[in-house]
C-alpha cells in the first residue's frame, strides 16, 4: 500500500467530486459536537472541504483544522466563511498543532484512512497531547462486517458505461492485516486511469485499546450522531474519548 501512504492522495483524486450528492447530512454531527465544544477552539482532523466545520463555525464555535490535501483546502476557502478557518496542511496523524483543545473530532471513517501500521496509534497519542484536561476526542466510524468483505470480493462493480468510457471498481481484502484496497479503473480510448483507495479498519474494541494506550478513556458510544443506543447490530458508531482530569489530593 505504498501509494496509499501518501496522506494527500485522497484529496488529489477525489476533491473535485467530493461535495457531490450522497454525502450524509452534517446537521446531527454539528449538533452533537457543538454540545461538547465549550468555548473552543475545537480541532477537526481531515477537515476536507468543511462539510462539518463550516456549519459548526456558523454556530459560533471557533474551529481549526488539519488537512493533508491542498485541493480540499482550496475548496473550503471558496465557501462562505471558509477563509476564516485556520487550516494546517499536514498529515492528520501528526496533529502538528499546540492546543490545548476542549474537543478534537474525526468523522466519516477517516481514522481508517491511516493505512500504515502504527499511524492510527500515533494519531491517538498526538490527539491526547493537545487535548485539554477533561477534553474529548470524538471518532465516527463504521463497524466492520465480514459478510460485506465476502460480497465485495466476489463482485466487479460496474460504475459507468458510456460511449467514451467504462469505469469498474474492484476490491481486495487482507483479513490478517485488516486492510482493503479498492481500485476504481476507468478505460477510455486515451488510456487507463487508476484511482486507488484503501483503509485499515478496526473494530470498536480495537479503537478503545488505542485510546487507552494513549491515556484516554471511553466516555460514551452511540450508534448515530442523534445518540441512538449502540448495540450488537449497529453498523456505525460515534465514540467519545476523554482525557482524564488530573488527580488532586
Amino acid at each position: 500500500m505504498a501509494k496509499l501512504d501518501d496522506p494527500g492522495l485522497f484529496g488529489r483524486q477525489w476533491a473535485a467530486h467530493y461535495d457531490g450528492p450522497g454525502l450524509p447530512d452534517p446537521g446531527p454531527a454539528v449538533e452533537f459536537l457543538a454540545g461538547l465544544a465549550g468555548d473552543g477552539p475545537v480541532l477537526e482532523l481531515a477537515i476536507g472541504t468543511g462539510r462539518v466545520a463550516l456549519p459548526l463555525a456558523a454556530r459560533g464555535v471557533p474551529v481549526e483544522g488539519i488537512e493533508a490535501s491542498p485541493e480540499m483546502v482550496e475548496l473550503l476557502r471558496r465557501k462562505p466563511g471558509g477563509d476564516a478557518i485556520a487550516v494546517l496542511v499536514d498529515d492528520m496523524a501528526d496533529v502538528a498543532v499546540r492546543g490545548p483543545y476542549p474537543l478534537v473530532y474525526l468523522v466519516f471513517n477517516t481514522l481508517f484512512n491511516l493505512t500504515v501500521p502504527g499511524r492510527q496509534e500515533e494519531c491517538f497519542h498526538n490527539v491526547a497531547r493537545v487535548l485539554a484536561p477533561g477534553g474529548r476526542f470524538v471518532v465516527e466510524a463504521f463497524v466492520p462486517d465480514p459478510s460485506d468483505f465476502d460480497r465485495d470480493e466476489q463482485q466487479v462493480q460496474v460504475q459507468q458505461v458510456t460511449e467514451e468510457a467504462v469505469t469498474v471498481r474492484l476490491h481486495r481484502y487482507d483479513r490478517d492485516a485488516q486492510t482493503f484496497l479498492r481500485q476504481t479503473v476507468t478505460f477510455t480510448d486515451g488510456g487507463v486511469r487508476l484511482q486507488p483507495f484503501g483503509m485499515r479498519y478496526q473494530w470498536p474494541e480495537q479503537i478503545d485499546a488505542m485510546a487507552a494506550a494513549a491515556g484516554l478513556e471511553l466516555q460514551a458510544r452511540y450508534a448515530t450522531w442523534r445518540r441512538d443506543p449502540f448495540g450488537p447490530d449497529s453498523g456505525d458508531h460515534v465514540s467519545v474519548y476523554r482525557r482524564p482530569l488530573p488527580v488532586t489530593g
